[in-house]
């Protein structure tokens, strides 16, 4: 037990001096890599604190080596602009004046309904609110509003096609059903449903409409009645 206790101590020293030498990136602020050599530090700790039929020194040499891996990869992000491109990625405008970029969203593995969630996570819940948002290479939402932007939203837009799927739950919820959204596609000439990127509905009757690789439109339906 005294064995243990005191090799757990030893790594945990280690770990802190190592961690502290990486610098004070938050988890959520970590760079891709910076991410992967923590998960990897954290498994290698562990071994060696739980087995003690391995030499204490093994475990701290694979945490100085992955150390090191750290260090130099830092630098020659710092000293080529295109290897941190590779080594981290780079930003992603996701959203702009003309709407949803549907294609840096499949560039970078994500739909619509991600792109929503992390605006509402930021605090914008209409996708208009926006002039542009952007995935940094870190994963975090960056936005920036429209001049008229006003936080305080009557009603929360509900997604009713996402990529030209129709989200069947929420069409339910508000009294919408397919024939109804045809005839709102079609009164825009939009012929196939299939060409829609996104449409919301927000509880004033407010949709917001975009084709894939087109403008996005905002206009106006009745609802019959219904609120939320």
């Amino acid at each position: 037990m005294i064995i243990v206790f005191i090799r757990s101590v030893i790594i945990f020293i280690v770990l802190l001096i190592v961690m502290r030498l990486m610098g004070k990136r938050q988890i959520g602020e970590m760079q891709p890599f910076e991410f992967v050599i923590t998960l990897l530090i954290a498994e290698l700790a562990c071994i060696p604190m739980a087995d003690i039929s391995i030499p204490l020194i093994y475990g701290v040499i694979a945490i100085l080596a992955v150390f090191i891996l750290h260090q130099l990869f830092s630098f020659v992000e710092q000293i080529d602009r295109k290897a941190k491109k590779v080594i981290s990625g780079k930003p992603s405008i996701v959203l702009n004046k003309d709407g949803v970029d549907f294609v840096e969203l499949k560039r970078n593995n994500l739909d619509v309904e991600d792109l929503i969630e992390s605006m509402r996570s930021a605090g914008y819940f209409c996708l208009d609110d926006l002039e542009y948002a952007i995935y940094e290479s870190n994963g975090k939402l960056s936005a920036k509003e429209k001049e008229d932007f006003c936080d305080k939203k009557p009603s929360l837009p509900i997604i009713i096609i996402a990529e030209g799927k129709i989200i069947d739950d929420n069409t339910k919820r508000i009294g919408f059903n397919e024939n109804k959204i045809n005839m709102i596609l079609k009164a825009k000439k939009i012929s196939e449903l299939k060409k829609v990127g996104v449409m919301t509905v927000d509880g004033d009757g407010k949709v917001y409409l975009q084709e894939e690789n087109k403008r996005y439109m905002t206009f106006n339906v009745d609802l019959g009645g219904i609120k939320w």
